[in-house]
């Protein structure tokens, strides 16, 4: 716990400051209220992933007061990350830096967890058996792909106020949690170190959102989680590869799902931004009328009681991800269930069928 609590505290004191002196990051504001990704309508530092950042780094030369074994390997990891962090920054910064870019820096920041962290995808386990990549042609690119799909598919579901931070918070717990069921101290520590920096984010950013993670700190935070999962799967082969895939498979399957609905179903790029994600339909379908007029206030809390919902529907996986981790045939039920219910529960609502179980009453909400 003594990582997750400097963590937590150093981010919340480098958060604040960022939203106090916000003025001194002015090309930072996310000042444009007409996109179709946005629901805020006041000017807000879109840079939380610095923050974050810097009290990780705090965090990691802390460890070496309780852990000094672990430090290296911690900052080794971070200095991997950074390339993402940088990547998204510019974005964040100049608004020049398009998706393909990010793309690239995060997979730069892969690429270097491979070779100095031993961050590859060497097997794939099924029932009574396991596929091993030996090849590095094979390995490489595949766990490079897997890492940066994952920092990116953090990065789509980054659209309301505190949901990919919760949804990332809960998926880092349960890698301390199995890390510490396997004894594998590195994962324990920078599993919680990582959810207590954004836990100390957190604090700031839901319900009101006084500050964004930008694309810096969702896809930074998107590659900690990826690479926490490959280091942690193939660090100890008792815990199955589909423990990996089914606590991650929220953001990746909307990525996934994304993609196809744009290409195959309105003929556009897959990259192309729009304004039909699974979260953005809840927010205006289930949740837009509940909260009243469109004022300042009602918009808070239309943000604020949506992510809740997403909340739910990626503990659907992380929960049995979290208790079946060592069983591959219940694994890979369990993420035949998701997919199914995600498939479902969106078109019940791109349909207006919503089930009424999902919506809640109308009645005068306060912060």
């Amino acid at each position: 716990m003594f990582s997750f609590l400097v963590s937590f505290l150093a981010s919340a004191v480098l958060t604040l400051l960022v939203i106090k002196y916000a003025v001194l990051h002015a090309p930072a504001l996310d000042t444009d209220f007409l996109g179709v990704q946005k629901v805020h309508d006041h000017h807000v530092a879109r840079i939380g992933g610095l923050p974050i950042f810097i009290a990780l780094m705090v965090t990691a030369i802390a460890s070496a007061l309780t852990n000094p074994s672990i430090t290296p390997w911690l900052m080794a990891l971070l200095l991997c990350g950074a390339s993402a962090l940088a990547g998204g920054l510019a974005e964040d910064y100049t608004g020049r830096v398009g998706a393909g870019w990010r793309l690239l820096f995060t997979m730069v920041a892969a690429l270097a967890g491979f070779f100095l962290l031993d961050a590859r995808i060497e097997r794939i386990d099924f029932p009574h058996s396991s596929v091993i990549l030996p090849a590095l042609w094979i390995s490489l690119p595949f766990t490079v792909l897997a890492v940066a799909g994952i920092a990116q598919a953090i990065n789509i579901i980054d659209g309301f106020n505190g949901l990919a931070s919760v949804v990332t918070i809960c998926m880092l717990v349960s890698l301390a949690y199995v890390g510490w069921q396997v004894g594998d101290v590195f994962i324990l520590s920078g599993s919680l170190m990582v959810a207590g920096a954004i836990t100390g984010f957190l604090i700031w950013n839901y319900p009101i959102g006084l500050i964004f993670l930008g694309d810096g700190g969702a896809y930074f935070i998107g590659f900690m989680l990826g690479e926490l999962a490959v280091l942690l799967v193939m660090r100890n082969g008792e815990v199955s590869t589909w423990y990996a895939v089914l606590l991650l498979i929220y953001p990746a399957f909307e990525t996934v799902f994304s993609a196809y609905r744009r290409m195959f179903l309105r003929g556009k790029s897959p990259v192309m931004p729009d304004g039909i994600h699974l979260h953005t339909l809840i927010f205006r379908r289930i949740v837009l009328w509940t909260a009243g007029a469109k004022e300042a206030r009602a918009l808070i809390r239309r943000n604020s009681l949506t992510s809740p919902y997403l909340w739910m529907l990626s503990l659907m996986a992380v929960i049995p991800a979290t208790v079946f981790w060592k069983n591959t045939a219940v694994l890979i039920f369990f993420c035949l269930l998701f997919v199914v219910s995600y498939v479902w529960l969106y078109t019940r609502i791109v349909r207006f069928k919503s089930p009424r179980w999902l919506i809640l009453r109308k009645k005068n909400w306060r912060l």
